[in-house]
C-alpha cells in the first residue's frame, strides 16, 4: 500500500516529544522521514518502548551539527527535502545555520516547521519549555482538580502532544497550499500556544465575561449531572447532557419526580442545585454495581461509562476492535507494542511499517543518497562528523 505522503521527504531535527510526535504522524502516513540524531544523543537513554513509539517508520542518521561538515550534510538534505521540522530554542537554529531563512533561500519550496516551548518571539522565547511548566503557565493545571487539590497536572504530556499535532496539521496545510503557489512556508507553534489555544469554552467564558473559572474537579462546570459518581463497587462517569435525557435518567433511577422538581427540571437549575442533586444521586447509585448502571443507563440513552485503569482500557472489546495496538519485532528490544494513529482513511490510512531504527542505522544510506561516496563517508565517520552502523 502506498502512503498518502509517500512523495514527501522530511528532515527531522527534533528531540524529546513534541517534534518527534509531529514527524511520527508524517511518517505513519508514508513520508520518508530522516531523523538527524546527535552523537551520544541523551534522548537514547529514554525508555525503549517510548522511543519505539515515537520513531517507528523513520530512518536514522547520526550527524554532528557542531562541525561545519555536519551542517553541510543537513543543508544538502534540506535543499532536496519537502519539509524540515525542528524544536530547538529559537536562537539555536540560527547559530547552527539551519534556520528558515537560510534553508528556504536554497530551497524556496521548503516547508519549515518550528516547535518551541513559548514561541519564536516574546519575553519567554529563550526559556526551556517543559510540558509541566507550560501546563501551569497555560492555566490548564488551575482548571484541573478540585478546589482542595488543584492545581493538578494532566497525566500525559498534553502540551508536547498538542504542539506536535498542530505542527503536523500546519505542515500538511502548507504542503497543500504549495501545490498552488509553488512556495513553502514557515510553520510555527509552541507548547504554550497549543495548550492556551485549546482551553475551549473555559477561555471563551473568561474572555467574554471576565470571570475566572474555579477548578471544578470531575464535574462539568456548565452541565449537571456530568461528572464522577460512586456506584456499589467503584466509580462511573455520568454525562446527562439535556433535559430530555435527565427525564430518562430519573426514570431509570426509579425517581421520575426528579424531572418535575423545580430544582432539577432545567439545566441551569441543576447546575445551581448541583450539591443537592449529588446527595440524591449518591444514595441512588450506591445501590448497584458499575457494570449494571453502565448497561441500564446506556440502554435508556443516558451517557454513562466506567472509569478504567489502563489494563481495563486495553481489554475493552471496543478498544481491542479499533486496531490501535500494533506489534513489532525490534532488532534490539524484541517484541514491542506501539499505538497507531487514531484516525482511519478508507484508501490511504496511516500504517506502522517499520520499527524505530538504531541510531545511525541509515547514515551511510542517507549520505549515499545525496552524493557522498564510500571513501567520503568513511572519512567523515573517522573524523566524528557522523556515526555509521557496521
Amino acid at each position: 500500500m502506498t502512503g498518502a505522503l509517500s512523495r514527501v521527504s522530511v528532515v527531522d531535527l527534533t528531540t524529546v516529544r513534541s517534534g518527534p510526535t509531529c514527524t511520527k504522524i508524517l511518517a505513519d502516513f508514508g513520508a520518508d522521514v530522516v531523523r538527524i540524531e546527535r552523537p551520544g544523543d541523551a534522548g537514547r537513554d529514554r525508555v525503549y518502548f517510548d522511543q519505539a513509539d515515537l520513531h517507528r517508520n523513520k530512518r536514522s542518521a547520526v550527524v554532528n551539527l557542531q562541525d561545519p561538515r555536519g551542517v553541510a550534510i543537513v543543508k544538502t538534505l534540506a535543499a532536496r527535502a519537502d519539509v524540515v521540522v525542528e524544536n530547538y530554542r529559537p536562537d539555536v537554529k540560527h547559530r547552527l545555520g539551519v534556520d528558515w531563512e537560510t534553508l528556504s533561500g536554497e530551497n524556496p519550496r521548503l516547508v519549515y516547521a518550528s516547535i518551541s516551548g513559548f514561541g519564536q518571539e516574546g519575553p519567554y522565547r529563550d526559556r526551556p519549555g517543559y510540558d509541566q511548566i507550560v501546563q501551569g503557565l497555560s492555566g490548564l493545571m488551575w482548571l484541573t482538580g478540585t478546589a482542595e487539590v488543584a492545581p493538578l497536572r494532566v497525566g500525559i504530556p498534553i502540551g508536547d502532544l498538542l504542539a506536535g499535532y498542530f505542527s503536523a496539521l500546519g505542515v500538511l496545510v502548507a504542503l497543500f497550499e504549495r501545490e498552488h503557489s509553488g512556495r513553502g512556508q514557515w510553520v510555527r507553534t509552541s507548547l504554550l500556544e497549543a495548550l492556551t489555544g485549546s482551553l475551549s469554552f473555559q477561555a471563551a467564558k473568561y474572555l467574554n465575561t471576565g470571570e475566572v473559572p474555579p477548578p471544578v474537579g470531575n464535574h462539568h462546570p456548565l452541565t449537571a449531572p456530568m461528572g464522577v459518581y460512586r456506584a456499589q463497587d467503584g466509580f462511573l462517569n455520568l454525562a446527562v447532557g439535556n433535559d430530555e435525557m435527565f427525564g430518562r435518567f430519573a426514570e431509570v433511577l426509579g425517581q421520575p419526580g426528579l424531572a418535575q422538581d423545580e430544582r432539577f427540571a432545567r439545566g441551569p437549575a441543576r447546575v445551581r442545585n448541583r450539591r443537592a442533586l449529588d446527595e440524591l444521586l449518591r444514595a441512588a447509585l450506591a445501590a448497584r454495581p458499575v457494570a449494571a448502571w453502565v448497561e441500564t443507563l446506556n440502554a435508556a440513552g443516558v451517557a454513562c461509562g466506567p472509569i478504567y485503569t489502563l489494563d481495563q482500557v486495553f481489554a475493552d472489546p471496543q478498544v481491542r476492535g479499533s486496531g490501535l495496538v500494533h506489534e513489532q519485532e525490534h532488532p534490539a528490544y524484541g517484541q514491542v507494542k506501539v499505538l497507531g494513529l487514531p484516525v482511519t482513511l478508507s484508501r490511504t490510512p496511516p500504517t506502522v511499517r517499520a520499527p524505530s531504527p538504531e541510531p545511525g542505522a541509515h547514515t551511510r544510506e542517507v549520505l549515499s543518497g545525496i552524493g557522498y561516496d564510500t571513501r567520503q563517508i568513511d572519512e567523515l565517520a573517522r573524523a566524528g562528523v557522523i556515526e555509521v552502523t557496521k
